[in-house]
């Protein structure tokens, strides 16, 4: 379905690691999480909290919200929207979105 196309060795960017739901992935420097997680066959991404249908990016350009995930502990990230930084801690949602209690 989704696959990336092969660059030549000068153009390739470093790869670094990220982690989701724990586990060790592999991803270049500068795509975007989304690109990432699907390149690592990451799907789905979450699931709809009434029917439990699963969601992955459709539009890749923040306009769906279909790739929302938590990053290092930010709720509701749209993974199409940002870069891949090594280190990252990604969670997959479940259920219904958290709110946070009023202060």
């Amino acid at each position: 379905m989704f696959r990336t196309m092969p660059l030549p060795t000068r153009d390739q960017r470093r790869v670094v690691e990220i982690f989701v739901e724990g586990r060790s992935v592999p991803a270049r420097e500068g795509d975007t999480l989304a690109a990432a997680l699907l390149n690592a066959r990451v799907v789905p991404f979450r699931r709809t909290p009434v029917s439990g249908q699963p969601r992955a990016p459709l539009c890749l350009m923040g306009v769906c919200f279909d790739c929302l995930v938590e990053v290092d502990g930010a709720r509701n990230v749209q993974s199409c929207m940002v870069q891949v930084r090594a280190g990252m801690q990604v969670r997959l949602p479940t259920g219904a979105r958290q709110m946070r209690a009023p202060a």
